[in-house]
């Protein structure tokens, strides 16, 4: 999370640009992430420059030999606004804009249309000064900025849009260990937070994927999809994706849920917060995912669709909304019963109500499941986060308490869960356990409670000690009177 003097700085940025005119929130965000785009490609250019000059190695660059002009380290000390303006309109703009090399490539597609919106010279100076004072060589700093841009959405009003908090992301992405054959997918990926994880960790954990030539085009070409409705999201999330090293992601505008969406059985791993809020028309909605379930609630559509899309032994986790491990409608109950019959449900990870704050006050789990098509749950394993290294307030301030590092080691040792005790913070739970309860999936429907045995004393006793209290009160109210009179 950002300290208050570096959200102080973005805050002024985005008071700079609504005081000047700009006054569309999305619209702001798209031009900083231009602006945050360029930079992070300097950056980039200049470490590569660096490790090559350090090995004896040629390096080509992405920036024109005789436009130096066109990268961040030179453009931020133009001293002219006018001059800094017409080169970002005429020259780096254009230039941004055709770095996805294909014309069909995800980048190229919807950079195709982008406008650069800062209107007024004085205006981009005053930005970029601010964003040149901002220091994000640190990755995890980069984050956090981006993420505080995304999060003017929510607070603005506009589209109702947030952004699942960078650090559950990470632990999804942690507990799923992707490979480098893995196809994934975030059907509703918004700025491509789970799928630049994933990359992430590929890249932390997997790096000699690059020195073999079919895992390498596999990584840039075929291993990263990601399905949007908003084109300004979508080129936020190319723009994501390029920067963190992923040359040719299948970033598609599409409605995941639609007739329009055919696809059957084709990705190993899906990531996912889906949208929870708000229901669809039956007749948008693909007749195949009514099927199964007839539903307008968009969470359980996005479960039926994620059995559906996924190959069979595919894996998947994902954020649902509370209500999906509970409820009893037919729709409800018919999802959990086919993910957990039909399917095989690894986990249930419940996360505190805060997690989503300031932006959304919402209670969320995390299932974790493989398509099998043909059942394999037998125990449920269960943990109930109750925090995750943040306030649960509308600050969300750093805390000590965090129980990530331990939700992670104890799911990767699930074998040692057996013996845990129906009292502890997680444990398993039977196949027939959970049908005998209707599916129901909720971590306090199995936890045991333990009450503390309280002796009381008898009523008789209680009022024996009370009527000593009048007397002795009444004894010093005539004391006291005594004591007046004299």
């Amino acid at each position: 999370m950002l300290t208050g003097e570096l959200k102080s700085k973005i805050d002024g940025i985005w008071t700079t640009l609504w005081t000047e005119g700009s006054t569309n929130p999305l619209t702001n965000i798209e031009q900083v992430t231009y602006l945050l785009f360029m930079k992070g490609l300097d950056e980039v250019e200049l470490s590569k420059e660096a490790d090559a000059e350090l090995l004896g190695l040629e390096h080509e660059s992405i920036f024109p030999k005789d436009k130096s002009y066109l990268r961040w380290h030179v453009f931020k000390n133009l001293g002219d606004a006018s001059d800094m303006y017409n080169i970002m309109v005429q020259e780096i703009f254009p230039f941004i804009k055709g770095l996805g090399g294909k014309e069909d490539s995800a980048f190229s597609v919807y950079m195709k249309d982008a406008i650069f919106q800062i209107n007024k010279p004085s205006t981009l100076q005053k930005v970029v000064a601010a964003l040149d004072g901002i220091p994000m060589e640190n990755r995890d700093t980069k984050g956090d900025v981006y993420e505080y841009l995304l999060s003017k959405l929510a607070t603005s009003g506009t589209n109702g849009q947030f952004r699942t908090p960078r650090h559950i992301i990470n632990m999804m992405v942690e507990l799923m260990k992707p490979t480098p054959e893995d196809i994934i997918i975030d059907p509703a990926m918004g700025s491509a937070g789970f799928l630049v994880s994933a990359s992430e960790y590929l890249r932390k954990n997997h790096a000699d994927l690059f020195l073999q030539a079919g895992l390498k085009n596999h990584y840039h070409n075929n291993m990263f999809f990601g399905n949007d409705m908003d084109s300004t999201m979508l080129r936020i999330g190319a723009m994501n994706m390029l920067l963190h090293g992923v040359d040719s992601p299948n970033i598609l505008y599409k409605d995941s849920l639609s007739q329009d969406n055919i696809e059957k059985d084709k990705y190993t791993l899906i990531l996912a917060n889906p949208p929870f809020k708000g229901s669809l028309d039956y007749e948008s909605v693909s007749n195949d995912l009514l099927a199964i379930a007839k539903t307008k609630n968009t969470e359980l559509l996005f479960l039926i669709l994620f059995l559906r899309i996924l190959k069979p032994g595919g894996r998947a986790a994902v954020i649902v909304p509370d209500g999906v491990l509970f409820r009893g409608t037919k729709a409800h109950k018919t999802i959990r019963k086919e993910i957990i019959d039909n399917n095989k449900l690894e986990a249930v990870i419940s996360m505190p109500s805060g997690v989503f704050k300031p932006y959304a006050d919402v209670s969320t789990a995390i299932l974790i499941f493989t398509k099998t098509s043909g059942g394999g749950t037998d125990n449920v394993w269960f943990y109930n986060m109750k925090a995750d290294g943040y306030s649960l307030d509308d600050k969300r301030n750093k805390i000590e308490a965090n129980d990530i590092p331990d939700l992670i080691e104890r799911f990767n040792n699930r074998h040692n869960e057996v013996e845990r005790e129906r009292t502890e913070n997680s444990f398993f739970v039977s196949l027939k356990e959970l049908q005998n309860q209707n599916y129901d999936l909720s971590f306090n429907k199995y936890k045991q409670i333990v009450y503390e045995v309280t002796n009381y004393r008898k009523p008789i006793e209680v009022l024996q000690y009370i009527q000593e209290l009048e007397k002795n009160i009444q004894a010093s109210l005539k004391e006291l009177e005594k004591n007046l009179n004299e």
